[in-house]
C-alpha cells in the first residue's frame, strides 16, 4: 500500500484536516474579506452623490475607482510574496488598518484630492485580503476542497457587495455622507480585533517548510517561477476576461447607466444591482460544486460565462428602442451574476500549477488579470461618456474589446495548461508510489 493512496474521506496523506475548527478559523479571515468588499464597493452606490459632492465629471469620478483598482492590482505580487513569506495573520492584520483607515479618511475628505488618497488608501489594504483568504484556505482545507472553498470565499465577498446595495445605500441618504462611511469604518475595528485574538495560519502539526530570506533573488525566483506556469497565466486570462463586466457594472457605471440611460429610478436600479449580487451568489454555489467533481468543465464554464455576458450586453446595446425593457434589464444582471463565479475559475487553473510555497504568488499573478481589466474598462467608459455627451451605448461597447483580448489568450494557452497539468499529476502518482505508509 502506498502514502499515495487516498484516504477514506478522499483526503491525500499530508492534507489539513479541515473539520469545524478550520470552518471557524477560515471564517475569521473571510469576514475581513467581507468587510474590505463593503468598503471597497460603497462607492458603487454613492457615485453621483460623490459627483454632487466633489463637483466632477464623468471622468474624474472613475478616477476614484481606476486609482483604487490601480493600487489593488499593483499590490497582488508584492501581496502574494508576502503571503508566502509573513503568513496570512500578519498580512490580513495590515490589510485591516489599511482600508480602515481608507474608509475613515473617505468620510472625512473635504477635497477631491484628499478623497482621492483615502480610495488609493483603502485600495492598498483590499488588496492584502483576497490572496490572504485563498492561502488560509488552502493550508487549513484539503486539497480536493480548494475549488468550493475558492468560491464560498467569493461568494462571502459578493454579501459585501449585497450589504453596499442595501445597506450603505440607505444609510447615505439617510444620515448622509460623513456618518454613513465613518460608521461603516467601525465593522474594520471588529474584524480586527477577531482577527488578532483567534486566527491561526496554519493547523498544528502543518507548519509549512521555514524560507530562508535570500532578498530580491527570492522574489525574482518565486515570480519567475510561477509566471512560466502556463496554467498561471491561463488563470491570469480567465480572470482577466471573465470578471470585469460586473465589477465595471458594481463597482461605478452600472447606477449612473440604469438611471440616466435607462430612465430608471435609484430604487430600481438599486434593486437591479442587489440582482447581481444575488445571482453571483447563487451561481457561486454550483460553479464551486461543479468544478470540485467535474475538472473539465473548468473551461467550458469560463468560456461560455463570457459568451452569455457580451450576448446579453450587446442585445441590450443595440436594443432598437432608447431603452431597454425591463425584462431584458433583469437578464443582464442575472448574467453578470455569473461573472465573478466564473472569475474563481482562474484559481483553478493556477492553483495545480504551483506548489505550495507558490500558491501566494501565483495567486497574486491571477488575480491581477481581472482588476486591471476593470480598471482598463473603467477608464474608458469615463473617456467615451465625456467624449460623446454621455453615450453610454459607445461607451460600453469597450467591454467587447477586453472581452475579445481575453478569449484569444485563453484559446492561445489552454493546450499548454493542460498538458503540463497532466505531467504534473503523472509525476506526483510516480513519485508517490515510493513513499511508505
Amino acid at each position: 500500500m502506498s502514502g499515495a493512496a487516498r484516504t477514506d474521506s478522499g483526503s491525500l496523506p499530508g492534507d489539513p484536516p479541515g473539520g469545524r475548527r478550520a470552518l471557524a478559523v477560515w471564517g475569521i479571515g473571510v469576514s475581513v474579506y467581507f468587510v474590505a468588499v463593503i468598503f471597497r464597493t460603497s462607492l458603487g452606490v454613492a457615485g453621483l452623490d460623490a459627483a454632487d459632492r466633489f463637483d466632477v465629471g464623468a471622468s474624474a469620478l472613475s478616477t476614484f475607482s481606476i486609482l483604487q483598482l490601480l493600487v489593488y492590482a499593483g499590490m497582488q505580487i508584492p501581496v502574494g510574496l508576502l503571503v508566502d513569506r509573513l503568513g496570512t495573520k500578519k498580512v490580513l492584520g495590515i490589510g485591516v488598518v489599511l482600508f480602515t483607515a481608507g474608509q475613515l479618511g473617505f468620510a472625512f475628505s473635504p477635497s477631491y484630492g484628499m478623497a482621492l488618497a483615502a480610495r488609493a488608501l483603502l485600495g492598498c489594504g483590499d488588496a492584502m485580503t483576497f490572496i490572504s483568504v485563498l492561502r488560509l484556505g488552502t493550508r487549513w482545507f484539503p486539497a480536493r476542497r480548494g475549488p468550493l472553498v475558492a468560491q464560498m470565499a467569493g461568494l462571502v465577498g459578493m454579501a459585501g457587495n449585497l450589504v453596499s446595495t442595501l445597506v450603505i445605500a440607505r444609510l447615505l441618504h439617510g444620515i448622509g455622507w460623513t456618518a454613513a462611511f465613518a460608521g461603516s469604518a467601525f465593522a474594520g475595528v471588529v474584524v480586527f480585533v477577531l482577527l488578532v485574538l483567534f486566527l491561526r495560519d496554519h493547523p498544528e502539526g502543518h507548519e509549512p517548510e521555514p524560507v530562508p530570506h535570500q532578498g530580491a533573488a527570492y522574489v525574482r525566483r518565486q515570480i519567475a517561477a510561477s509566471w512560466r506556469e502556463p496554467g498561471t497565466r491561463l488563470g491570469l486570462w480567465v480572470h482577466f476576461t471573465t470578471q470585469f463586466p460586473a465589477m465595471v457594472f458594481l463597482l461605478l457605471w452600472g447606477l449612473p447607466f440604469l438611471v440616466e440611460a435607462q430612465g430608471l429610478s435609484r430604487a430600481a436600479a438599486g434593486e437591479l444591482l442587489t440582482l447581481v449580487v444575488l445571482s453571483n451568489m447563487a451561481v457561486g454555489l454550483v460553479y464551486g460544486q461543479v468544478v470540485a467533481r467535474h475538472h473539465g468543465a473548468r473551461l467550458p464554464l469560463a468560456l461560455g460565462t463570457v459568451g452569455a455576458t457580451a450576448l446579453v450586453w450587446a442585445v441590450t446595446l443595440a436594443y432598437p428602442a432608447d431603452t431597454a425593457p425591463m425584462w431584458l434589464l433583469v437578464v443582464l444582471c442575472v448574467v453578470l451574476g455569473a461573472c465573478g463565479p466564473a472569475s474563481m475559475i482562474g484559481f483553478d487553473f493556477a492553483r495545480p500549477a504551483n506548489p505550495p510555497e507558490r500558491q501566494g504568488t501565483a495567486s497574486g499573478i491571477t488575480n491581477m488579470g481581472g482588476f486591471v481589466a476593470s480598471m482598463t474598462t473603467l477608464f474608458a467608459i469615463g473617456v467615451l461618456l465625456d467624449a460623446t455627451g454621455e453615450d453610454y451605448r459607445l461607451a460600453f461597447s469597450a467591454v467587447f474589446v477586453l472581452q475579445a483580448l481575453g478569449v484569444t489568450q485563453i484559446l492561445r494557452l489552454r493546450r499548454r495548461a493542460a498538458r503540463r497539468e497532466r505531467e504534473r499529476l503523472v509525476a506526483s502518482r510516480v513519485s508517490s508510489v515510493h513513499v511508505p505508509v
